[in-house]
């Protein structure tokens, strides 16, 4: 009797360590799972960000030299034109540039449900938003990496060039800066070059 009292002891102890090893062999697999999702997930998201970073442009702070380059290729242009000859361009922006900066963006929301003892629910709803500039560092200069660059708008334009006095020459010359700029007709003043 007193073996089979033991015998029952000890089929209980297995048992219970039979269950103990399954609960630690369970908890052991869903901790690696975790593990193994979270490191897929880093690694997915340092992919996505170096294929942002690699498809924007560095920010630019030389809105004058993007000015100069549409007068100087308008001065070339213009001067390829037949009975045209010598030009000089200006033209009239309303404002400079803006450059537009990439950001990171965070938002987190939280819902908290609290019930008091007479039986009333309280819902609490918290959202945080963080907003961030993404910079990226080249020769170890700091500078933000833009989204995109918003280009001032065109006022107005005037021409000087030596083949002005003919009215077909004059005529050319405000059809292509009307092309090129899409400034109305009345906002562009070709004049005849004057000798220096």
């Amino acid at each position: 009797m007193l073996k089979n009292f033991f015998k029952k002891g000890e089929d209980e102890n297995s048992k219970k360590r039979q269950i103990e090893n399954i609960v630690v062999f369970i908890v052991i697999l869903i901790v690696t799972v975790l593990i193994i999702n979270n490191m897929w997930s880093s690694e997915e998201q340092n992919k996505k960000e170096e294929n942002n970073s690699s498809s924007k442009v560095l920010a630019e702070s030389n809105d004058i030299s993007t000015q100069e380059n549409l007068e100087k290729n308008l001065e070339d242009i213009l001067e390829s034109i037949n009975g045209v000859g010598k030009v000089k361009v200006l033209i009239k922006y309303s404002e400079s540039s803006k450059i537009v900066a990439m950001y990171n963006e965070t938002n987190s929301e939280s819902n908290t449900e609290e019930t008091d003892g007479n039986g009333g629910n309280k819902s609490t709803k918290e959202t945080e938003n963080k907003r961030e500039i993404v910079y990226t560092d080249e020769n170890g200069k700091s500078e933000p990496i833009t989204e995109k660059i918003i280009m001032p708008k065109i006022e107005g334009a005037i021409v000087t060039a030596e083949g002005a006095e003919n009215a077909n020459v004059k005529t050319s010359i405000v059809n292509a800066v009307e092309a090129v700029t899409g400034l109305a007709v009345h906002k562009i003043q070709v004049f005849e070059m004057g000798k220096k």
